[in-house]
């Protein structure tokens, strides 16, 4: 596609142009970022390391870390680099890679939470048919449809962006590129690309959120019929799920469902889905599971004595 602009490079204005401020940047999300890659890979390998965690669950979970580990890359280190640098450039290219980044895990993230809805579903409400609705099979076959749903979404994202010409200033009023601050620099009437916009990404937001919602309510309505153990587990397993939704969503509801206009709050908005949720989803997986802490138990005590013996 031929390129429609005559701007080879944006500036991104970050979070704060405050010098000491960002160098508590640069420390704040460098923990929050090496926190992220150390929780996450850690529940990647302690699911490939564990009999115990094989069920489909966990397969979806596995998925979950693996997405929230690329989502959080693709972001924070660009923004823990950019806090010490006195210009932060970015390329016309890594811009347009960003973006097609940014919504490839973010709607993976989205569709895997779904399946983790759906998982949990069949589990309490159809235990009986739980291992023939739920086999190996049928959960990559769901894996695979998610990664090819995923990828069109972003292919869809990517070609709006290449379709809005540059021609004027390029500072961009953020830490990353997306298309709601692109399309502020863009000198053409975006009203119909915010509309696409709105359409396909506060689409898939929005309407994922209602899946979801309506689906841990009937969950929950089933727990009715269980014993006072399997409510308890299961509502621990729930609640975890819940709260991972609400901090995935509502922030990715609040930018893409909306006019193109900005809030002196979007680039925190920002931060807080694409750092502080993946920072926040392996703690709240492991502190809420028991079953994931006492994997992770077993991992530390087969590895520290085969370490010492060597």
């Amino acid at each position: 596609m031929q390129q429609n602009h005559s701007i080879t490079e944006f500036i991104l204005l970050g979070l704060t142009q405050d010098p000491m401020r960002q160098k508590m940047v640069f420390v704040i999300f460098f923990v929050f970022y090496v926190g992220t890659v150390v929780g996450n890979l850690l529940i990647i390998v302690t699911i490939k390391s564990s009999q115990t965690l094989g069920s489909p669950m966990y397969f979806f979970l596995f998925y979950l870390s693996l997405v929230d580990f690329c989502f959080s890359t693709s972001i924070a280190p660009r923004l823990i680099v950019d806090s010490l640098s006195a210009r932060k450039l970015i390329s016309y290219n890594e811009c347009m890679t960003q973006v097609f980044a940014l919504h490839l895990f973010g709607c993976m993230e989205v569709f895997v939470l779904i399946l983790m809805a759906l998982d949990r579903y069949v589990a309490i409400c159809k235990p009986l048919r739980y291992p023939t609705i739920m086999r190996w099979q049928v959960c990559t076959i769901l894996i695979v449809l998610a990664w090819m749903g995923s990828f069109i979404h972003a292919i869809a994202q990517i070609i709006l962006a290449l379709r809005l010409p540059f021609c004027g200033p390029n500072l961009i009023d953020h830490y990353c590129c997306d298309l709601q601050p692109l399309l502020k620099l863009a000198c053409m009437d975006t009203y119909v690309i915010n509309l696409l916009l709105v359409s396909n990404s506060g689409a898939i937001c929005l309407s994922s959120l209602v899946i979801l919602m309506i689906s841990y309510i009937v969950i929950l309505h089933s727990l009715r019929n269980h014993s006072a153990e399997g409510r308890k587990k299961a509502l621990s397993t729930c609640t975890s799920h819940i709260i991972v939704v609400i901090l995935s969503l509502g922030p990715c509801i609040f930018i893409y469902t909306r006019p193109p206009t900005t809030f002196p709050m979007d680039k925190m908005v920002t931060v807080f889905y694409t750092i502080g949720t993946p920072f926040l989803n392996p703690l709240i997986y492991t502190l809420r599971n028991a079953e994931v802490k006492n994997a992770m138990r077993k991992l530390w005590r087969i590895k520290i004595p085969t370490e010492s013996k060597r």
